[in-house]
């Protein structure tokens, strides 16, 4: 996955709400949608940029599709932009 990609699904303030929520445990796309007064087919837009950046995953179970943080490439963002912050002596 590109950094591009990732900043672009970050630079949203929904979808940063949504990670914020998704950092307590797996939520249902239904339980995201509740938590919001935008309508489902804007969370599920939301829900498939977040997916496409590899920041969640999803799990089909039953009727319902559960989605869940994935730390691993926030690592990987996180640990660039220290490097791009370097130690001030580059």
């Amino acid at each position: 996955m590109s950094i591009q990609t990732t900043m672009k699904a970050l630079s949203d303030p929904t979808r940063r709400e949504i990670l914020k929520m998704l950092k307590k445990g797996r939520l249902s796309a239904g339980e995201i949608e509740g938590r919001f007064d935008i309508s489902f087919p804007a969370i599920s837009r939301h829900l498939s940029v977040l997916k496409d950046a590899d920041l969640v995953r999803d799990e089909r179970d039953g009727k319902n599709v559960y989605y869940s943080l994935n730390t691993s490439v926030l690592e990987e963002v996180l640990a660039w932009l220290e490097a791009l912050k370097g130690d001030g002596n580059d």
